[in-house]
């Protein structure tokens, strides 16, 4: 029902098909040039949900039993603005300033409603209300209400995806000083783990092959096996194993030999069980990402790197 009040001007103007009953309502209220009370009430009852399929009589009984409505007002009275915005403002629960919220009188629920740009233009609170009129303020106020409906969703995600960032940021936290840990157990060197902002790095400084070619060294194979052992202890994760070089050889060299090398060092973990190959992805940023400066013999090997990502799925 609620939809069919926020469509209702598309739905008159496109013909797009109502129930008999509803587009009869509809159209005798689009007809009246003065709302009634009881027409007022039945509309607005219904289109807040308060009543549903409901007769005029019964609306107005119910509204008036809450003293929704002038104390004297009768079903086929005419309504004036401010005391429509007060029926309207107690049928939908909206909630006012300090002054409404004291008296809720028709006089400060117009404001209200004038406030809110349900009641909009050159009015007087004393005027008479049309079909049309009063349509275009249920249809204001539930579009307001679907607004903030909206909004309160998306903040609410925004709470669950803090929240959920939060918890992954501990758990990468945790899992970086285990590895370290390990590692250090282990006694691997030029080894650490730390968090990035894509997943758990495990970084080897220094890495060694055999001259001239992307053959492993045996201290690197020692090393890469103990490294195993932890990627092992965190199945179901990719890995993402990105080269890098020290600036040394032209730039085409260098991305060709950090690529060779993280190759290298893929295949090796593939070969011991660590990930199966679909399990890994390979990169080389060449020389472009250096840690540490080029001008020292320590700088490059700490940019003469391999770095592997336990990558967030």
């Amino acid at each position: 029902m609620r939809k069919q009040f926020v469509l209702v001007f598309l739905i008159v103007l496109l013909c797009i098909p109502l129930s008999a009953q509803y587009a009869l309502k509809i159209e005798n209220l689009l007809g009246r040039t003065e709302l009634s009370w009881s027409a007022a009430a039945v509309f607005a009852l219904e289109a807040s949900e308060k009543l549903e399929n409901t007769s005029e009589d019964a609306a107005f009984r119910f509204a008036a039993e809450r003293k929704w409505l002038p104390k004297n007002a009768a079903p086929g009275d005419i309504v004036r603005l401010s005391e429509a915005a007060l029926l309207l403002m107690r049928s939908f629960d909206l909630k006012g300033g300090i002054f409404y919220s004291i008296g809720k009188s028709p006089h400060h629920a117009y404001r209200e409603l004038v406030h809110k740009n349900v009641i909009v233009g050159r009015t007087n609170p004393l005027m008479t209300v049309s079909g049309e009129e009063y349509l275009y303020m249920i249809n204001r106020i539930l579009s307001i209400q679907e607004e903030a409906a909206l909004s309160k969703a998306e903040k609410e995600e925004q709470k669950r995806l803090a929240k959920e960032a939060a918890r992954l940021k501990a758990e990468q936290a945790a899992l970086a000083k285990e590895i370290n840990a390990q590692l250090a157990a282990a006694k691997v060197a030029d080894t650490t783990a730390r968090v990035t902002s894509e997943g758990v790095m495990i970084s080897l400084s220094n890495i060694q092959f055999l001259p001239n070619s992307v053959v492993l060294a045996d201290s690197e194979r020692i090393k890469l096996r103990e490294i195993a052992d932890i990627l092992k202890t965190v199945p179901g994760k990719r890995i993402m194993v990105a080269g890098h070089t020290a600036l040394a050889g032209t730039p085409e060299e260098q991305q060709r030999t950090s690529v060779d090398r993280a190759q290298a060092v893929a295949s090796y973990l593939v070969s011991i069980g660590a990930r199966t190959a679909s399990e890994i992805t390979v990169v080389g940023f060449g020389a472009g990402r250096p840690i540490a400066s080029n001008n020292t013999a320590a700088g490059m090997e700490a940019n003469r790197r391999v770095e592997i990502t336990i990558l967030d799925n």
